[in-house]
């Protein structure tokens, strides 16, 4: 297990140079000038050649790739050109979010797929089946930002009055003020790295409510993902639904299933301990991937909900051709997207005991 984890990790090392690498040349590429977007009608070629000089554009690509790899070894990720703050502080503000966001959408696409793909192969031919089946279909046929304005007319206006309304924008209600924990351990010299840890933590609402017990802002942040959560995790959901009917069905009708039953086991027992660890492994997969996916990918989800997160900064730094702020979200989703996938191999040995890691 350790040599299959060692492994893996230093494969991890060319797979994110990679990243950067490639990041790097494509945003360079994008038509468009920095010095012109930034400053727009004031881009005179003598202002745009200081501009240039000072974030160290005019250099050739090779002479910028290799100082922007000297100054990441020493910890520095670079300013972003938009905001003239630290990549870091924005990636401590953005990254939070989408994170809960998207843990939030897997819980939800991951319950209640697994549930209705269970129900879909225990029922199969049945209308319980094919009910089950026709919700998948809608649910990955249906845009994530038509379904994200249906939710939010329907929590936000049509239910307006009633126990079930939720907010339909926003991460938290106006007025609601987070504590800084840095503030909070009496920490408030941090630098570098735990600096950025703490402040991470500190923007991560869920778990700085519950650090501060704060369980008014942990239920009202909580309400304010509910719909962006349903909204982007109802594809992974409907592909997670019908992976699992397809695997479990597939694992039904194998021996030792039918050995299990003639031996008189009750058939809850004979699905929950037998069938579905075997049929788990391919569902894992999805799961990985569509963890990633939705990492990734939730600009429109942050954009109709107006969720400040990481899918809608970076496509405005890639509009504003902010070259620091893409470099490293990229290199953040790209790291994520590994960590993931690596944790869903080692899954696999738990689940079938079988698969030798080594």
């Amino acid at each position: 297990m350790l040599q299959f984890i060692g492994r893996r990790l230093l494969l991890l090392l060319p797979v994110l140079l990679g990243v950067i690498l490639v990041t790097f040349v494509i945003v360079r590429l994008i038509p468009g000038d920095p010095c012109v977007t930034m400053l727009g009608e004031r881009a005179t070629p003598a202002k745009c050649e200081v501009f240039l000089e000072r974030y160290g554009l005019n250099d050739n690509i090779v002479v910028q790739f290799w100082r922007y790899m000297t100054n990441m070894a020493q910890g520095d990720l670079g300013t972003s050109i938009r905001f003239t703050r630290p990549v870091t502080d924005l990636l401590a503000e953005r990254l939070p979010l989408t994170m809960e966001l998207t843990m939030l959408a897997m819980l939800f696409s991951t319950v209640v797929g697994v549930l209705l793909g269970i129900i879909s192969a225990l029922k199969r031919n049945t209308i319980i089946d094919t009910i089950t089946m026709i919700i998948a279909n809608i649910g990955v046929s249906m845009p994530v930002f038509w379904l994200g304005l249906l939710l939010a007319y329907v929590f936000a206006l049509l239910l307006k009055g009633t126990p079930f309304v939720l907010p339909p924008s926003g991460r938290f209600t106006a007025g609601v003020a987070l504590q800084d924990l840095d503030v909070f351990w009496g920490l408030t010299d941090l630098t570098g790295f735990k600096k950025f840890f703490v402040d991470l933590m500190s923007n991560t609402v869920l778990v700085n409510a519950i650090i501060t017990g704060d369980w008014h802002i942990f239920w009202d942040s909580l309400k304010h993902l509910i719909l962006p959560a349903v909204a982007v995790g109802t594809i992974p959901m409907s592909i997670i639904a019908r992976m699992t009917r397809s695997s479990l069905l597939e694992v039904v009708g194998l021996d030792y299933i039918r050995t299990a039953r003639a031996k008189g086991m009750i058939e809850r027992r004979v699905i929950r301990k037998h069938a579905m660890r075997n049929a788990m492994i391919p569902i894992v997969t999805i799961v990985g991937i569509e963890t990633g996916a939705l990492l990734s990918g939730a600009v429109l989800t942050e954009t109709v909900f107006s969720l400040p997160g990481m899918g809608t900064a970076l496509v405005s730094a890639i509009l504003a051709r902010d070259y620091p702020v893409v470099q490293v979200f990229t290199l953040v989703i790209g790291l994520i997207f590994v960590v993931v996938n690596l944790l869903v191999d080692l899954s696999y040995a738990y689940l079938d005991p079988r698969i030798r890691l080594e």
